[in-house]
């Protein structure tokens, strides 16, 4: 009996070691440049907010800078995975809440750890995709699935939703002329076919376009949705083709509807209007949305491809501010199945989170859709300018301060966050 009290007090007295702060201090967890690294600081927060505790994010202060109460767990969990802090006391703290009150600066609570889920093929390795590497070296959780399971309504289990570079037009991302005699490529097909046929579609296309809508229908209900490269474009593709034929009789055995340019519904689309489909079965593009042929021929590369990040009003706008938070205000590009989109094509409503300037081009932007959100990032791989099929997959332990991938990771905890009220 003496032995189980004395187990039961150790377990309480660990229970209180991990859950009661030490004392009233707090711990500061800053993203300027002075932060070890930055991705890992995000995997942090989000441990943090799994063990039940609040974490404030400070938005433009020192790059959106993490700030909590003291936890000796907290700030072990720094150590241990690199991250640089401050232990700072209530004095400091306030100092701090008094310099984001008089500047364009906010706070926003950040409340519940979100339940992450990856779409992603089966066939897919890990390295394929920014977002997964990125929740990998981030120590952040997630769930991967596919058509079968959005089809069958596991979306509404999961708060946020990362779409890999899928093509949701059954286009097998344009690679035909390429590719068409490779075995990975053959394998995606029949991959595609397979579950197409499972879930009893006739085409590839048919059943793509019907997660699209599911997809969208889960973002009115109040989802958030982030896709990168091609899973933005063809998004919107297959939501404005919904019942008209644009794939190719190559890729599905049956010819394009011959006025399939003119039956487009724009008006089922999230961010693009007024976009020309590539019908070529040959031709490396989906749309005009994408600005990778102007790269290109410009002959622009790694040496001069640059975004600037807007600058949000951080007390009227939290929701794009926290989207753009970064120690840079100007991100390195990098190209993809889709780079980044026309300006010139997107609707009016559309948030524009980062441009290319001077140029009919945008990499990065956002928008509101029922209850829910959508962002689209152009480019495949953040620190991969020209990402190749067949490359070795990105080391993060080599770019853990990488601002690209900050803007990944900025969309993860977009969702735990409620705008905190203070006092003034």
């Amino acid at each position: 009996m003496g032995r189980l009290f004395k187990i039961g007090c150790a377990l309480c007295f660990l229970f209180l070691f991990l859950v009661v702060p030490a004392h009233a201090d707090k711990i500061l967890i800053y993203m300027d440049l002075s932060q070890t690294d930055h991705l890992k600081a995000y995997g942090v927060a989000y441990w943090a907010l799994e063990q039940g505790y609040n974490v404030e994010w400070l938005l433009n202060y020192r790059g959106g800078s993490f700030m909590t109460d003291y936890y000796e767990g907290v700030a072990d969990i720094c150590r241990i995975r690199g991250v640089a802090f401050d232990v700072i006391s209530l004095s400091q703290a306030a100092s701090i809440y008094k310099e984001i009150e008089e500047n364009n600066m906010e706070v926003v609570l950040l409340e519940k750890a979100p339940a992450i889920a990856i779409y992603t093929p089966p066939n897919k390795e890990p390295w394929d995709d920014a977002v997964t590497l990125a929740l990998t070296y981030a120590e952040i959780p997630y769930t991967t699935l596919w058509d079968e399971e959005v089809l069958k309504g596991d979306l509404e289990k999961y708060d946020w939703l990362h779409l890999h570079h899928e093509d949701f037009t059954g286009q097998y991302g344009k690679f035909y002329r390429s590719f068409r005699n490779a075995l990975w490529y053959k394998q995606e097909v029949a991959t595609c076919e397979l579950m197409a046929k499972k879930l009893g579609f006739r085409k590839v296309s048919e059943e793509k376009k019907v997660v699209a809508r599911a997809i969208k229908d889960y973002i009115a209900r109040g989802g958030f949705v982030f896709a990168m490269c091609s899973a933005t474009e063809t998004l919107d593709i297959a939501l404005a083709a919904e019942g008209v034929d644009i794939v190719p009789q190559e890729l599905d055995g049956d010819p394009v509807d011959p006025d399939c340019q003119e039956r487009l519904d724009y008006s089922k689309t999230f961010a693009f209007t007024d976009f020309q489909v590539s019908t070529d079965a040959y031709k490396y593009e989906h749309s005009n949305i994408d600005t990778s042929p102007d790269k290109i021929l410009s002959g622009m590369g790694p040496e001069t491809d640059y975004f600037t990040l807007f600058d949000f009003s951080a007390k009227l706008d939290p929701v794009p501010t926290m989207l753009v938070q970064d120690h840079v205000s100007v991100v390195k590009g990098f190209m993809g199945q889709t780079t980044a989109f026309r300006k010139s094509l997107l609707k009016k409503y559309v948030t524009i989170l980062g441009e290319t300037e001077g140029q009919d081009e945008v990499k990065y932007i956002h928008g509101n859709y029922g209850r829910g959100t959508w962002t689209f990032y152009g480019g495949h791989d953040p620190e991969d300018y020209q990402h190749m099929v067949g490359d070795p997959p990105t080391d993060l332990s080599l770019h853990k301060n990488s601002p690209g991938y900050r803007l990944i990771l900025n969309n993860i905890l977009f969702p735990a966050a409620k705008k905190k009220e203070r006092k003034t």
